[in-house]
């Protein structure tokens, strides 16, 4: 059996696509290490996990102003949030490698430190794309931000990687994993598909919430799920506001449930039903259309289950995973701050009527997801990997 570190960075929607893949892995006798940030990666995969932890740059967590968007927040994104944690993480991957002795590594594509280190080390890793955005060059048509990216990875790549290296070490030249399908991805025809592998979600069993309060939820009305993911708390009171007024608005035939991590919502209509964390995926198995900002991992869970979508896209790759929804048919997109309720609320009797084929164009993309194999297509794809390119044991 076989030997697999998983390097992430502290965001959940990073860590999760890996979850299923790292249990997958266990099931068929291979043993799974992680390296990053422990109690983020604890509370996603559960405590029975090994986690080599990372120490934290000053900018451990994603903060940024409100209204940051577009290339400034890119540039904000890299400069003063992924290049730290490379540099941070670099020591802890750099130990993990050699003190676990991995036949592979799967790194994330925002924690560039595990392919920096790995390419120095000589050791193989695939790169896990938790988004769709980067395989579609969001950059085309910003050059100079480009030029810039560019530069600042060199730069980290000669302080911690190998300096004669070539490539961009966001896409591994043994192999990417893209928890995607090509019905999501649209024209992508200049990728290197030798190389990436669209393997759908990687669904995997996930801590419940014991006190969620099923027995409130109305089995006669049309639920609705709302969620901004965890990293945009800093942006998303106005939105929420709206967003609950909307499900208000539409009460007699929706059951709205909110997910408001940050406590923003303090006087929702009577019926909304708003919760600090809300047990997503079993939700989506109950909910009839969401309401989300285009994060890839509730956008594809969504799609998995079948269901239209109505997108919000705030910063980073939102408003090209909402344009993938809007272009295959399954989902609407909203001005995220421009929008109000009653627009909401018409938005959302669009999908939740199929009065476009939403649903239908929803379920189709939904049935690619499921055959694109998941966590099971992953692992396979991993176990290649690790008997083409065996590590010679001086390089571990």
């Amino acid at each position: 059996m076989s030997r697999y570190l998983l390097v992430v960075p502290p965001l959940t929607g990073h860590i999760n696509p890996l979850v299923g893949v790292a249990a997958e892995l266990t099931a068929r006798g291979h043993e799974v290490e992680w390296c990053g940030y422990p109690d983020r990666v604890l509370a996603a995969t559960g405590p029975g996990a090994v986690v080599h932890p990372c120490t934290l740059p000053a900018t451990s967590e994603l903060v940024r102003p409100p209204t940051l968007t577009g290339p400034a927040a890119f540039r904000f994104l890299w400069e003063d949030f992924f290049i730290p944690l490379a540099e941070a993480m670099a020591p802890a991957v750099t130990d993990a490698v050699r003190a676990f002795r991995p036949d592979a590594v799967v790194t994330d594509q925002h924690a560039v430190a595990g392919a920096l280190v790995c390419e120095r080390l000589g050791v193989p890793y695939f790169t896990s794309a938790s988004t769709s955005a980067e395989l579609v060059d969001p950059l085309a048509e910003l050059p100079k931000v480009a030029a810039w990216l560019t530069d600042r990875l060199a730069a980290l790549r000669a302080a911690i990687g190998d300096p004669d290296a070539t490539g961009d070490p966001r896409f591994s030249p043994y192999g990417v994993l893209a928890f995607t399908s090509g019905d999501l991805l649209g024209d992508a025809a200049d990728l290197p598909w030798e190389r990436i592998h669209l393997v759908g979600p990687a669904i995997a069993d996930r801590p419940g919430d014991p006190d969620f309060p099923w027995a409130a939820l109305d089995p006669a009305r049309e639920l609705v799920l709302v969620s901004l993911g965890t990293a945009n708390t800093d942006a998303g009171a106005r939105f929420l506001g709206e967003a609950a007024t909307a499900l208000g608005l539409l009460g007699d035939r929706v059951q709205g449930v909110v997910a408001d991590p940050g406590g923003q919502l303090t006087n929702p209509p009577p019926g909304v039903l708003v919760r600090p964390w809300v047990p997503q995926f079993e939700l989506l198995g109950r909910a009839r259309a969401v309401v989300s900002h285009g994060g890839h991992n509730t956008v594809c869970e969504s799609l998995w289950h079948g269901l239209p979508l109505v997108l919000a896209p705030i910063r980073d790759d939102q408003p090209i995973v909402a344009r993938q929804v809007a272009e295959a048919g399954a989902g609407v997109r909203v001005r995220f701050g421009k929008v109000t309720a009653p627009k909401l609320a018409e938005a959302l009797r669009t999908v939740l009527d199929d009065t476009g084929g939403h649903r239908t164009a929803a379920e189709a993309v939904g049935r690619s997801l499921r055959a694109a194999g998941g966590r099971q297509a992953a692992a396979d794809h991993l176990e290649q990997l690790v008997r083409a390119h065996p590590v010679a044991s001086a390089s571990r």
